[in-house]
């Protein structure tokens, strides 16, 4: 049976930015840290959360090459290497291998909307020419198309698709994917707040914005359903809902970024056509993080 790239926790990391726009690398070196001391078991790279769809060529490449030489080894990266061109997905996960990355993670194209047969063809072409782990990436409220069940079914029996980060919030997809697939196709959230009932249906883990801020919350969740107590992590996800509703209350990564830097993080600005949190939103936040312990309340 084909392991997974990890169990547990890989925070999708953000992109800091200097107050110029470019990319802030020594940020970038401080918050991978921070994960890594807080337990993660993996980071991603260039996701969406690191404002992907805004970094040029090569800045995703010198940042796939700086987070490997940053994290050495003690922990999984999996680098973002999606696009709606096949061509360019190919590009990206070729600079991502040689970089050094342990797994790459493809969203499916975007915009083009393409049929179950165009995705089973642009990630069997990309899984053809790579030789790390790919991890698909389902999250049709961004990107229009969902993969089906019957979809995962035929990707997963290429060796090189180790499974899926499903974003969906389709229980129902997930449940007949598990059917489907069985445990050889492995499936992480890509939801914070659907862990515990994911993970009770299966899934090895999650693919987290909310481990940026709190990275040992989402160690301990997620490692407690990998025990098999769903009981005491339910708990603790109840604990950080509050929190997590915040972290999407305007399009990630707006609220994380300015969560971390309400919590004195230098996370920066972000790329138009993303803008600061509003101003009513971001009391929101504040609140929410002050309620979890990852900000002090102002004296009364």
């Amino acid at each position: 049976m084909r392991e997974p790239v990890f169990t547990g926790a890989c925070t999708a990391l953000v992109t800091p930015f200097t107050h110029s726009g470019a990319v802030n690398y020594d940020q970038f070196a401080r918050l991978i840290d921070r994960q890594l001391e807080g337990g993660v078991d993996a980071v991603c790279v260039c996701g969406t959360t690191g404002e992907s769809a805004t970094l040029s060529v090569r800045e995703h490449i010198r940042l796939v090459k700086a987070c490997v030489r940053r994290v050495n080894g003690r922990a999984r990266v999996i680098a973002g290497a999606g696009s709606n061109d096949t061509a360019a997905a190919l590009r990206l996960s070729r600079h991502a291998q040689d970089a050094g990355a342990d797994a790459l993670l493809l969203v499916t194209p975007y915009y083009n909307k393409a049929t179950q047969d165009g995705l089973i063809q642009h990630y069997t072409t990309i899984a053809d020419r790579v030789e790390v782990p790919i991890l698909l990436y389902n999250v049709p409220s961004r990107t229009g198309v969902s993969f089906t069940a019957e979809t995962y079914q035929v990707l997963s029996q290429h060796p090189n698709i180790n499974g899926v980060k499903e974003a969906s919030g389709n229980f129902s997809l997930l449940s007949h994917t598990r059917a489907l697939c069985g445990p050889d196709f492995h499936i992480w959230s890509g939801n914070d707040d659907q862990v515990v009932p994911m993970m009770s249906l299966g899934a090895e883990g999650v693919v987290s914005v909310a481990a940026n801020l709190a990275p040992e919350a989402m160690v301990r969740m997620s490692h407690l359903c990998l025990e098999g107590d769903f009981q005491e992590a339910a708990h603790l996800q109840l604990r950080y809902q509050a929190l997590m509703d915040a972290l999407f209350i305007e399009v990630n990564p707006i609220p994380i970024k300015a969560a971390l830097n309400l919590a004195g993080w230098d996370a920066g600005s972000l790329r138009l056509p993303l803008c600061a949190l509003s101003d009513s939103h971001r009391e929101v936040l504040r609140k929410a993080m002050e309620e979890a312990g990852l900000l002090q309340k102002p004296a009364a």
